[in-house]
């Protein structure tokens, strides 16, 4: 009799647990949420919504469906209380891993609509927060965005050696009326790092040679060599190989021929890429000159996640 009251006062304790965790992973969930939107309500300028909306949008809300997913993970736990009281041991641990299931199946489902197709739906509001027409702080008038060609004019070398290994994107705003400018900045489609000598995001990887490859008994190193494309800054550094390379990996896919070359009325291009993994990676041109030097430098295992 002791031994039965001592499994219903365990099982009382654990459905009281599960009730709060409810509660409190729900609430967790609902504040996250809440806190993100406030924050990017309370942003004033196009530039800065759009830098929370890419950065932590989908980590917000990512995030939110976990706590949801550990919330129906308890919640599973308190259903069939009766059945479990009669039979603890074996229907305990069915619940729980019936819990586990649930919670599983809707954390993945989460992670597919976040990966795939949230990232579609996000990028129509960033496009709109990016491109939608400045107002001049002083006058109020609208200011137009200079095309690629035009901005160059407004920006430095350092700048232009930035965009020109797509680190970084520049958008420049003028004024028509009074000549005010204002440069927006914004993260490039291909990784660089931050050169320690000219302080541009021009330090760009181009080489590596495998000095000596991991076995199962001790790593292996590579040597990496980095080049900056506007102050020629070189920098090399030996990284840990802590897993055998692959002599069967296939060489990045290129483009070998551009059948909009002559086509001069093309003003945007969009570019879907596809990897072996089953992600993709879309990129947005204003010109077919500027599509065409980004496909020469693509290297899809040197992008940023």
């Amino acid at each position: 009799m002791n031994i039965q009251d001592s499994d219903f006062t365990y099982l009382d304790l654990w459905a009281i647990s599960m009730q709060w965790l409810i509660v409190a992973f729900l609430a967790i969930s609902i504040l996250s949420i809440v806190i993100y939107w406030i924050i990017y309500s309370t942003k004033k300028s196009m530039k800065a919504k759009h830098e929370i909306a890419s950065e932590s949008e989908i980590k917000v809300l990512r995030f939110s469906q976990i706590m949801i997913a550990l919330a129906i993970f308890c919640l599973v736990n308190i259903l069939q209380e009766e059945i479990v009281e009669r039979a603890p041991m074996p229907w305990f641990a069915i619940r729980a891993f019936m819990g586990i299931c649930f919670g599983t199946l809707y954390g993945y489902i989460a992670h597919l609509i976040f990966t795939y197709y949230y990232p579609g739906q996000i990028s129509a509001r960033l496009e709109k927060l990016r491109y939608t027409p400045r107002i001049n702080p002083t006058t109020g008038n609208k200011m137009k965005l200079l095309s690629e060609e035009e901005e160059d004019a407004y920006l430095d070398e350092g700048q232009q050696a930035e965009e020109n290994v797509f680190s970084v994107d520049y958008d420049v705003w003028i004024d028509e009326e009074t000549g005010y400018t204002h440069i927006e900045k914004y993260k490039g489609h291909l990784n660089a790092h931050e050169c320690d000598n000219c302080g541009f995001r021009t330090l760009r990887l181009v080489q590596e040679e495998v000095v000596e490859e991991a076995t199962e008994y001790w790593d292996g190193s590579v040597n990496q060599e980095f080049s900056c494309s506007y102050c020629g800054r070189v920098k090399r550094k030996t990284v840990a190989l802590s897993y055998k390379v692959k002599d069967d990996v296939s060489e990045t896919a290129r483009l070998v021929s551009n059948p909009l070359a002559n086509n001069k009325e093309v003003e945007t291009v969009k570019i879907e890429i596809f990897s072996n993994k089953g992600d993709s990676k879309v990129f947005n041109f204003q010109n077919i000159e500027q599509t065409q030097s980004f496909l020469e430098e693509f290297d899809y295992e040197k992008m940023d996640d």
